[in-house]
């Protein structure tokens, strides 16, 4: 008796479940279109197989722009946060960065149940293993997916967002398992189909650090860490008291000498020293023998003891990812205050995956040679739930575009963090898995996080993920904090016995003459909050703290952010300085022979986008503008 395949067909295919997959899945969905989501494993969903938490420095902006554009991750982690904190408030609010411990079971259970309750979105266990194309003219037009069963799924557009996945083996000591995070199941099919599809392949490294058991942990050693008294939502369409519950304190412990002794001796054992491991491990994220290897000068490390949840005894152990063998990771634990009785419940370990090279993507992140097959997350040679999220969300959104006829929506570096990641990898080639970093965004005092709604909700409304509620509630809040701003700069005080007495009382200095309120409110030790006694028209009622925060902000920090303004009006120069589809850079004489290979490689769509290329310096940027004038 012959078997009969199952075929189907949707509009867009999601490859994978994991934060790029969920957010790619849930734009196309909510854009309209038949959508179609696959993962290895439904126990996967939007799993964090690493850190159990949400955000941190340069991520929690991610978040709040994926929510403030319309995407899930910022409302999730809302929704099962075990304990929030807002990190580097010392400094200026640039970098000022949301972090929430999460439940991971519940945030799980909670994207989960968002899926499946979204319109026009299928869930589907099954692993992927082919790519289905027609060749027309000299490139590749995706046509569907085959899964492992031989079950067909026609469709005009596919996201990849395979995570660590892709012939996945981990690693510790000389233990291999040919599995993908968390023991689950490995994705092998797939990498073959895109090779023959002419995709490039390399290997990328990751690992995690053991898990242990809270029982045998003896806090009393360690330093708490609560989290904040007051609460900062990741997502704009919450209040801090919709979302206040009772949180959970991690805790602060330190490797030593001993510590480092151990590593030392056996660092001979470690596969990432002997070359057992062949992919390229996080520069930024590194494991505990490469943090011992390469500082010996320092004498300790510090490790965060972190819960992975309300309702379990695992507790994570930032800071110590390891793929040294068993009885090793146990030895080194051991010497640490608190954990000298520690039980490990599971192994650290090293993850080596398949990922592409991110270059061979176009800005919109759909591939340059296979029209319709678009890429999001580790599968680009980036880390990070919150990276991977981002890119799922656009991904989405762009096939979803394409699908309806219109233009990607390509965000720039001087627009969102979102924009410096998605032009980092598809412009600067990595050699390693990529990290999002306060320090990449060339504008960060535009790009705060505290800001992101008003960079961004506008257009999260023009693409279709903000309701029409929403995007009430936020013109007002825009109008309200604009109307506030432009009051209290009009506003002036005089320099009467009053005044004086209040400047006085707060170590300012006495005014000479009459000034606007808006002038005291950015001396440093003055805000808008401790000048309201000078200011009787002031109507507390209408504004929030969320509110307050940016009248403030914009005050105080009117003269950089002017400044930053310009320096972005020159950027967008070079940016609308479009470069022909058809250049052959072989006919531009004088380029460099590098420039001319990384350009042609790259293909960049700008002026500015070619400037940002590793290998084209300034003098071909020159010899490039000239060309194209004289064309």
């Amino acid at each position: 008796m012959s078997s009969t395949h199952i075929e189907e067909d949707y509009d867009i295919v999601v490859v994978g479940a994991g934060h790029a997959g969920c957010e790619a899945a849930l734009a196309a969905a909510r854009m309209g279109f038949e959508t179609i989501l696959f993962t290895i494993s439904m126990d996967s969903i939007a799993m964090m197989p690493c850190n159990p938490n949400i955000g941190g420095s340069s991520k929690g902006h991610l978040v709040r722009e994926i929510d403030a554009l319309g995407g899930e991750m910022g409302k999730n982690i809302d929704k099962t946060y075990i304990q929030s904190k807002m990190l580097n408030v010392s400094k200026g609010p640039a970098v000022h960065s949301l972090r929430a411990q999460a439940d991971k079971v519940e945030y799980t259970k909670q994207m989960r149940l968002t899926l499946q309750n979204t319109e026009k979105l299928t869930l589907r266990q099954a692993e992927v293993t082919e790519l289905l194309y027609e060749d027309k003219e000299d490139k590749k037009y995706i046509c569907g997916v085959k899964t492992f069963s031989g079950a067909v799924y026609h469709c005009k557009a596919v996201i990849l967002a395979t995570g660590t996945y892709l012939k996945a083996r981990c690693i510790y000591g000389d233990v291999v398992n040919h599995t993908g995070p968390n023991g689950l199941m490995a994705a092998n099919g797939l990498s073959d189909s895109m090779s023959d599809a002419g995709i490039t392949l390399r290997r990328f490294k990751t690992g995690t650090p053991a898990r242990l058991d809270k029982k045998t942990i003896d806090f009393s050693k360690m330093e708490e860490q609560k989290g904040d008294e007051h609460i900062v939502p990741f997502s704009f369409t919450n209040k801090a008291s919709d979302i206040e519950r009772e949180q959970i304190s991690c805790w602060l412990t330190y490797t030593n000498k001993e510590t480092h002794k151990i590593i030392k001796d056996n660092i001979d054992r470690s596969p990432l020293f002997s070359g057992f491991i062949e992919g390229t491990g996080p520069r930024y994220c590194p494991s505990i023998e490469d943090k011992v290897m390469k500082f010996p000068d320092k004498d300790r490390h510090q490790l965060f003891i972190e819960p992975e949840g309300e309702f379990t005894n695992e507790m994570y152990m930032g800071g110590m990812s390891s793929s040294l063998p068993e009885d090793v990771q146990y030895a080194m634990i051991r010497t640490v205050a608190g954990l000298e009785n520690v039980k490990i419940i599971r192994n650290a370990y090293a993850i080596e995956y398949d990922c592409i090279n991110a270059i061979n993507l176009n800005n919109n992140l759909e591939f340059k040679d296979i029209d319709g097959l678009f890429a999001a997350g580790q599968i680009n040679g980036s880390s990070g739930y919150e990276e991977a999220a981002a890119q799922g969300l656009m991904a989405g959104i762009n096939a979803a575009r394409k699908l309806q006829g219109r233009e990607p929506v390509c965000l720039d570096r001087s627009q969102a963090y979102i924009g410096v990641l998605i032009d980092d990898l598809v412009t600067k080639e990595t050699h390693e898995p990529y990290r999002m970093m306060t320090s990449r965004a060339e504008y960060r005092l535009l790009l705060r996080q505290d800001n992101a709604d008003l960079r961004l909700t506008d257009i999260g409304y023009e693409i279709g993920l903000i309701d029409d509620e929403r995007y009430k509630d936020f013109t007002t809040k825009r109008r309200l904090i604009n109307e506030e701003i432009e009051r209290v700069n009009s506003m002036m005080i005089g320099a009467g016995s009053s005044t004086q007495e209040f400047l006085e009382s707060h170590n300012s200095a006495p005014l000479k003459t009459a000034a606007s309120l808006g002038e005291l409110i950015r001396r440093p030790e003055l805000s808008y909050e401790l000048v309201k006694e000078l200011d009787k028209d002031r109507d507390e009622h209408l504004l929030d703290s969320d509110i307050i925060n940016q009248i403030n902000i914009a005050i105080k920090y009117e003269g950089y952010i002017t400044r930053q303004k310009q320096q972005v009006e020159q950027f967008k120069k070079l940016e609308r300085r479009m470069i022909p589809e058809d250049i052959d850079y072989e006919d531009v004489s004088n380029l460099r022979k590098e420039a001319r290979q990384k350009l042609s490689e790259v293909r960049p769509v700008s002026i500015g986008q070619a400037s940002r290329i590793s290998g084209v310096s300034p003098a071909d940027v020159s010899v490039l503008l000239i060309y194209l004038h004289s064309r």
